[in-house]
């Protein structure tokens, strides 16, 4: 018989076996407020871009970041070829281009303002703040992989356009604000 805490051993309370679901994760872990980002590239094909809201800030020296993205992302590898990409901070009124570029099989580019930075990545127009990034290191994680990003450059936009400098927020399942 295993020690508790052994590697192996799984039981949870009062020796109960331990068994959380993902829909048991997304409620429990959705009262943890996180920001929204827009992950962008350009590529051969064109600029391409996908959501993530699991994304924070991993050394200051180096300078490192990271964010997560599901194994299922079609928008991902594309990324992964380029091996760089702009992490674009999204302000409290940018809602319905978060809405865009999280929507499968569409143009997710159609209407959307931006500019090609000196690094070939899109910077979303409005975002409060743009981090330009190579791909430093990925690790798998269950159904994601967690990607750390080396940071090149990051700039915030001062400027009034700036969705006034709040940013975006999903908290339980929706978008929120400050």
């Amino acid at each position: 018989m295993a020690a508790k805490g052994a590697k192996g051993d799984q039981s949870g309370v009062n020796g109960r076996m331990a068994e959380v679901t993902g829909a048991e994760m997304r409620r429990v872990l959705g009262h943890f407020a996180t920001g929204v980002t827009v992950i962008t590239a350009g590529t051969a094909d064109g600029p391409v871009g996908m959501v993530a809201n699991s994304f924070a800030s991993v050394s200051l020296e180096p300078p490192l970041i990271l964010f997560c993205a599901a194994h299922s992302s079609e928008t991902w590898p594309e990324i992964q070829a380029v091996g760089k990409f702009c992490v674009n901070v999204l302000g409290h009124r940018q809602e319905l281009l978060a809405a865009q570029f999280a929507k499968k099989g569409s143009d997710r580019y159609a209407g959307v303002d931006h500019l090609i930075s000196g690094h070939g990545n899109p910077r979303l127009a409005g975002a409060i703040a743009q981090i330009e990034c190579r791909v430093t290191d990925e690790h798998p994680a269950g159904d994601h992989l967690i990607v750390v990003g080396g940071v090149l450059e990051m700039e915030i936009d001062e400027s009034e356009s700036a969705e006034l400098h709040k940013p975006l927020i999903f908290y339980r399942g929706d978008f929120a604000r400050l």
